[in-house]
Parts: structure tokens; sequence; C-alpha cells
């Protein structure tokens, strides 16, 4: 089964009751599906970008939860049932894919090391490098002065 994220932005003045109310419906829903609930995070109240139009007001702030999911991908069909929801302002579900970060990507003997402190002094490399090609720019300056001192003589 694959791993979901399931992104939930509520209104602002919705309480923690009602909040851990409607956590608790998807996470049923979840486990109907023979899914696990494998992390709940909050976020606390956010800004948003831009305000989010509901039918009773227009909103510049929400809640948003994290809850990470390993379910079967029927699950997006019937999530649906959250757009009729009115503490939610939005909600998202997100697929993980298969990405590996750090040594992981490297491997697991102790080449991944050597191998990505090479990176690391390849990369302040270029950047000495690109430096050096910006002094010679000076140089198209001094011959559009010459120009002008000729054209003022």
């Amino acid at each position: 089964m694959p791993l979901y994220d399931c992104m939930l932005l509520l209104k602002p003045h919705v309480k923690k009751e009602a909040m851990m109310d409607l956590v608790a419906k998807v996470g049923k829903h979840v486990y109907r599906k023979n899914g696990v609930l494998t992390d709940l995070k909050s976020f606390g109240t956010v800004q948003l970008g831009y305000g989010i139009k509901k039918l009773d007001g227009r909103y510049y702030q929400g809640q948003l939860m994290q809850m990470t999911v390993m379910t079967p991908p029927s699950l997006n069909n019937e999530l649906h049932y959250l757009n009729k929801e009115d503490r939610l302002l939005r909600w998202l579900l997100v697929k993980h894919r298969d990405i590996k970060f750090g040594f992981d990507l490297l491997g697991e003997d102790d080449d991944g090391k050597a191998e990505l402190s090479k990176f690391r002094s390849n990369m302040y490399e270029e950047e000495e490098e690109e430096e050096d090609d910006d002094d010679d720019d000076d140089n198209e300056y001094n011959t559009n002065e010459a120009e002008t001192n000729k054209l003022e003589s």
C-alpha cells in the first residue's frame, strides 16, 4: 500500500475538539479500507497567501493539519465527502514517491560519505572560478572611457 499525506486546512475559529472529530472521521475511513494512520502533525494557525472565500466570509488564516496514512489508492475517491465539510477550507491528498535523501541515495557503505565530501568541495571550487570570470568584465568599461575621451578632444 502506498503512503499518502492528507493535508487539512480548517477554518481558524474551529475548536480542538471539532478538529479532532474531523481527524477521527478520516482516520476511521482509512481503517475501514485496511489502512494505517502513521503520523499526525498540527502546524497550528498559518497565514494564507490569499483569501479563501466560503459562504460565511473570506478567510486569510487557517489551521493546518497533516495526516500521513498508508492506504489503498481507492481512498482518494472516497474522501470527496470532505468537500461538503463546513469546518474545512481546503483538503489535499498527496502520494509519497520513492525518493531517497542523503546517504540513503549514495548507499550504505562508507564510500558514500567520501563521494558526498567530494561533491561539496567541487561545489566550492566552481564558485571561486565564477568569481574570477567577473573580473574580466572590467576591461570592457575601460575601452568605453577611452572612446569617450577621443570624442571630447
